[in-house]
């Protein structure tokens, strides 16, 4: 089976090639998400990040495609800086929506089963429970509704992964920022208390896209850790498990920010994975479980 993977240089990229080949990726992952051999054999994987393939040139897209001829076509290629995407939305809707239409029509094209991966952005966060896979989406920034389009790009029978929060050991992330902080001096760290979510790891994350690719589900899946929590609880986890004092972590509201963020946040973006559950699919270990794996390697 012919696997290809864009993006494949970011956070979820490059565990994603981790995943298919059978390899562990540096903050592992919990094995049973894809059986005690991972993929198994004859997975043959190309994996191009945006240099080697710029999603938002059509042509380039083609002849990339139809080139290699995959099977399955994991599309993780996405630009994911929130507050820029509100200052360029050109740009955000190039690579995420229009990017996507071109992955989509190629995969069309040599009859590739497509894997999109999408986000918790695309809600509004007004909502007192967990958002199931088929509650109306309603984006607040454009980096929601760039990444919405690209859902409704995917052609009838496309897997589209939501996840949130996303972490890993390439790249930056809250994570790595809360260390950082933390190292910089022995001030008060503050971050918001009133924006919840479920921390994911790309190590496990990875492992889950993996199974839904390669079994070829159709349809939108919620896929996160287990658990939720706010930015504050998550960067007072983080120090906790660096062996770095949690008390320095002080609560702040969005509206307390300073300078304040370009783009709107959803408030409660938590994510119910009712199709996994329900299909019964494994879940993903708590999100604290995830965090402590990845802190071993980033610390």
């Amino acid at each position: 089976m012919r696997v290809l993977v864009t993006g494949a240089a970011g956070q979820l990229g490059s565990d994603l090639v981790c995943a298919l080949t059978g390899t562990v990726p540096p903050a592992g992952r919990r094995r049973a998400l894809l059986g005690p051999e991972g993929p198994g054999p004859g997975v043959d994987v190309t994996a191009l990040d945006h240099r080697a393939l710029a999603v938002e040139d059509r042509a380039r897209v083609l002849d990339a495609v139809c080139a290699l001829r995959p099977d399955v076509v994991v599309h993780a290629a996405a630009w994911t800086d929130v507050d820029a995407c509100e200052g360029d939305p050109d740009r955000a809707f190039a690579v995420n929506a229009l990017g996507t239409r071109h992955v989509a029509e190629a995969a069309v094209h040599v009859g590739a089963h497509l894997v999109y991966v999408s986000t918790d952005y695309v809600f509004d966060g007004t909502s007192l429970r967990p958002y199931v896979e088929w509650d109306e989406p309603r984006p607040l920034s454009v980096y929601g509704r760039s990444k919405l389009a690209g859902e409704r790009e995917c052609p009838p029978g496309a897997t589209v992964v939501r996840t949130s929060w996303v972490c890993g050991a390439t790249g930056a992330n809250m994570v790595k920022t809360a260390l950082r902080l933390a190292d910089a001096g022995d001030g008060p760290l503050r971050f918001v208390d009133d924006q919840h979510g479920s921390p994911t790891f790309t190590a496990d994350l990875a492992a889950a896209i993996v199974t839904l690719a390669l079994d070829r589900r159709p349809g939108i899946h919620h896929v996160t850790n287990a658990g939720s929590t706010t930015w504050f609880g998550f960067a007072r986890a983080v120090l906790r498990a660096a062996g770095r004092d949690p008390g320095r972590v002080q609560p702040i509201t969005t509206a307390e920010l300073d300078p304040p963020r370009p783009a709107p946040r959803p408030a409660r973006a938590v994510l119910d994975n009712a199709a996994l559950r329900l299909g019964g699919l494994p879940l993903l270990p708590d999100w604290e479980d995830g965090l402590a794996r990845l802190v071993e390697v980033v610390a």
